[in-house]
Formats: C-alpha cells, sequence, structure tokens
C-alpha cells in the first residue's frame, strides 16, 4: 500500500510522498546503547518512497528469519523547496509534524557494516518506514518542546525530546539541504533516543507526540 501524506483531520497533501532522508545517531545515548561513536555531524542516508506504508497498518516481517529492529522518530513533512539554505530558511518550510518508524534489519546491517559495504537493504526495503498522519504546525508547540513516545504491551520503550537532539530540527535541515535538494512532499526522519530493540509478532504498540497525535498498532 502506498504512503499518502496527509493530516490529521483526514485531508491530503498536495504533493506526493517524495524521498525520506534520515540521521543516523542524532541522540547520544542511543549511539552509546549500540557501542557507536557520538558523531561530530550528521549522518545522512535516504529511505524510497517505496519504504514508506501507513503507521497505523499492522507491521509485517520483511523476511521469516531476519531480527527486525524498532527506531521511533520525529518525522517533518516538507512543503517548499529546500537547497543550501540557512536554519531559519529550512525550518519555515516544515508544514507537518507526525511520527514514524525506521525499520531496521539489525543483522544484516551489522554484517555488512563490518565488511564496509552500504546497508541499504537493511533500511530500505518495502515496509522499513511505517508513518503516521502529520499535525499542521498550528497544533505543536516549538521543536524543544516536542516529546514523543512508544509504549510496547504497555511498557514504555522509547521517550524523545526535541532538547536532547544532538542537531536541532533547525540545523538538521540546513546541513540536510547541502546535500541533497529537498522538495514538498518529501519527508525527514530526525533519529532515534535510546531504547531500541527487536520487534515480537503479536506485540501492540503504542506512540503518542506532543500536540494530540496518539496511534495504536501491531505486529503480525
Amino acid at each position: 500500500m502506498r504512503f499518502v501524506p496527509h493530516f490529521t483531520d483526514g485531508q491530503a497533501y498536495a504533493e506526493r510522498l517524495g524521498k525520506i532522508v534520515c540521521v543516523g545517531r542524532n541522540y547520544a545515548e542511543h549511539a552509546r546503547e549500540l557501542d557507536n561513536p557520538v558523531p561530530s555531524e550528521p549522518l545522512l542516508f535516504i529511505k524510497p518512497a517505496t519504504s514508506a506504508v501507513p503507521l497505523e497498518s499492522p507491521i509485517a516481517a520483511p523476511l521469516p528469519h531476519a531480527e527486525v529492529h524498532y527506531e521511533t522518530e520525529l518525522a517533518l513533512l516538507i512543503g517548499e523547496e529546500l537547497s543550501h539554505v540557512t536554519a531559519g530558511e529550512a525550518e519555515r518550510a516544515v508544514v507537518g509534524i507526525g511520527l514514524a518508524l525506521d525499520l531496521t534489519l539489525r543483522d544484516v546491517q551489522s554484517r555488512l557494516k563490518e565488511k564496509g559495504h552500504p546497508w541499504e537493504i537493511a533500511k530500505a526495503f518495502d515496509g522499513a518506514c511505517p508513518l503516521s498522519s502529520f499535525l499542521p504546525l498550528s497544533q505543536v508547540p516549538n521543536w524543544s518542546a516536542l516529546s514523543f513516545t512508544l509504549e510496547i504491551d504497555g511498557e514504555l520503550r522509547q521517550q524523545g525530546e526535541g532538547a536532547d537532539m544532538l542537531f536541532p530540527v533547525p540545523t538538521l535541515l540546513a546541513e540536510m539541504s547541502r546535500h541533497f535538494t529537498l522538495q514538498p512532499g518529501d519527508v525527514v526522519l530526525t533519529g532515534t533516543p535510546a531504547g531500541v530493540g527487536p520487534l515480537v509478532s503479536g506485540a501492540e504498540l503504542r506512540f503518542t507526540l506532543t500536540g494530540g497525535l496518539e496511534v495504536t498498532t501491531r505486529v503480525e
């Protein structure tokens, strides 16, 4: 099922979903929990539009024997073209804020990293990016006040605060625009806090985001 960007009031966004630009290790504690160095500059990668599915739909395991890890992230819907812009210019281009799962085939990723190979197949497979609907900016406080959570079977697993990002949203968008032109319909994922782990069949996932967004789904 192709994901169509839409807002929490049910209104579809005018542009089709484009690329999904992501950042790795944007929370120091997450970098440490995977025994990775804390980066001094954003680590960027891209998921294709074909990886996106509705977050509300049941999450299907992509491979029967793969270790699929969840990574809950703040998602930004881009409404203007951005290329080599300042942080202030970049911030004004965001038209919606939602949540995403950056699903990762952790065992596959680890093997590829050990060999020095690219690891897109661990991050960009079909269904690798469940996305929620987007809150309009009128319902969202300032970036540093944003908070989101993931509960699995009623237990809090992840909690992210905008203030804890190594690279704040405006800075991150400006840096991305130096390397990739961001276009209307693109989505930016802003990194995951500590608490990642494997998905288990039958688990129920509940997500919340400051501003009133709440999504419940399950793992098939």
